[in-house]
């Protein structure tokens, strides 16, 4: 059955643009589902099941997962009942092939209108994001050390769980994952964009200008390709 949804959001960037944050916004605001595959990946992984533990190797060395991997996680994903009224994609597609399977998926459940929005930023900005960034252990909330502390220093608000930085997040790891990301994610832009789907947006700018730009695309999503708002 052709499925029918209000609202299609693919969001690209590479890591450190902001991708989870503007996801999560945009989730409120639409009332659609956030569809993270690095959620999922890692909840695979802090799970151990055998996914993640394929996962966690490609992790580990600052890899891309393997596409049969990813893909048959987002399929999957994108199948469930409760993105019926829409969703937005956040960590998928990461490469050409991907995005070629995704289109594919569209195409045969009948979803031809969506929209992809492309987060630019600098290196130095992501690696300060970062390198600084601190999960909570037992309930995955997100700090950061400069601009978004916990108030007691490595412990969570929310549950008093431990704080850590991840593996993928140490300033050696990070440019590993920029070099990985240009090589196979930036064919990525170019394919949206020839497919006139493409918004470039600036991701240095505050999260709520970041926001507030992507709204305004949506709410008269007539512009003709590859814009810069």
């Amino acid at each position: 059955m052709p499925l029918t949804r209000k609202k299609a959001i693919i969001l690209l960037g590479p890591p450190g643009a902001g991708k989870g944050t503007q996801a999560k916004t945009l989730s409120q605001r639409l009332k659609i589902v956030h569809i993270s595959t690095g959620d999922i990946l890692r909840e695979a992984i802090r799970s151990d099941t055998s996914l993640g533990r394929e996962a966690a190797k490609y992790v580990e060395r600052g890899e891309l997962v393997a596409d049969n991997l990813v893909t048959r996680m987002a399929r999957e994903r994108l199948s469930c009942d409760d993105t019926k009224e829409g969703f937005i994609l956040d960590g998928f597609p990461r490469n050409l092939a991907q995005a070629e399977s995704l289109d594919e998926f569209f195409n045969s459940n009948g979803l031809l209108d969506y929209s992809v929005i492309y987060l630019e930023t600098s290196e130095n900005t992501i690696i300060k994001r970062l390198t600084g960034r601190r999960i909570c252990k037992s309930c995955q909330a997100v700090y950061h050390l400069i601009n978004a502390p916990s108030n007691k220093q490595g412990v969570c608000d929310a549950c008093g769980g431990e704080l850590y930085q991840r593996p993928d997040d140490s300033e050696a790891t990070i440019k590993n994952r920029l070099q990985v990301y240009e090589r196979l994610t930036a064919p990525v832009v170019a394919y949206y964009s020839h497919k006139g789907k493409l918004l470039h947006i600036s991701a240095d700018n505050e999260a709520e200008k970041v926001i507030e730009a992507i709204l305004k695309f949506l709410s008269n999503n007539s512009q003709g390709p590859d814009k810069k708002p």
